[in-house]
């Protein structure tokens, strides 16, 4: 079942780096993350119908995190073009297509296939009734995605001001912590892994969350993003004062 899994991502990136050629956009990548997300939440389901509370929930969970994402990150590119992280790479990069499937598409599906374990984990093995890690990582996910969801909203309401162009947020969410939306996204992560802490080896779940929250904190997320804003001094003023990742933990 893993492979087939493995194969079903390999497809589904695959198609989706032909369309970025076509559309000569490589961050298209990042409106289809969710929904391979979604896609794998449904065919593991589809493989495993036998009812179970557990696996519903968590389906249904990724579901909702998918379609939102993918919805927020398609309307705040529509119009703009490919992303500057992913035109970098465009104007330095040699053997630039050769480079983006394995780099960027196909990387990003190795990522997809780790990071959605919890999700096949429990579609595959789920027999237990639920217990307290479930009621925690419900609770963990809802903290997440309300944290990614306003996060989002509340940037896309300051950029949508004229006189705010050019500016940093710093108020809202953005108060507490430079990403809010990042943290947001790896609660979710964290929250969906928990489901699979009452069921037999679970916890090799785990790397799902630890691999998302590395990613965002320390490699594709917070770096490449704040190296954009990096030596201005509204910039620096904001960083010296606001925690990077974790609301008000300075050193997280």
């Amino acid at each position: 079942m893993l492979t087939e899994i493995a194969i079903l991502i390999l497809v589904y990136i695959s198609l989706i780096f032909v369309l970025a050629q076509i559309a000569r956009d490589n961050s298209v990548m990042d409106i289809f993350w969710g929904l391979g997300f979604i896609l794998v939440a449904i065919y593991s389901l589809i493989q495993n119908p036998e009812p179970d509370l557990r696996k519903w929930i968590v389906s249904i969970l990724v579901i909702i995190w998918g379609v939102r994402l993918s919805v927020h990150v398609f309307l705040r590119s529509r119009g703009r073009g490919e992303d500057f992280r992913y035109r970098q790479f465009r104007e330095t990069w040699k053997f630039f297509i050769l480079r983006s499937y394995f780099q960027i598409f196909l990387l990003q599906g190795i990522f997809m296939f780790i990071i959605a374990s919890p999700l096949y984990y429990v579609d595959f093995y789920s027999k237990e009734p639920l217990g307290f890690c479930d009621t925690l990582g419900l609770v963990v996910f809802g903290t997440g995605f309300f944290f990614e969801t306003v996060a989002d909203y509340q940037l896309s309401e300051f950029k949508k001001k004229p006189g705010n162009q050019g500016k940093i947020m710093t108020t809202g969410l953005w108060e507490l912590c430079r990403h809010p939306n990042y943290f947001g996204e790896a609660l979710v992560w964290w929250g969906i892994s928990f489901y699979t802490l009452n069921l037999p080896m679970g916890w090799m779940t785990l790397i799902s969350p630890i691999i998302m929250t590395l990613l965002l904190r320390f490699v594709s997320g917070v770096p490449m993003l704040e190296k954009k804003y990096s030596g201005r001094p509204d910039w620096e003023e904001y960083k010296r004062k606001t925690a990077a990742f974790v609301p008000n933990v300075k050193f997280l």
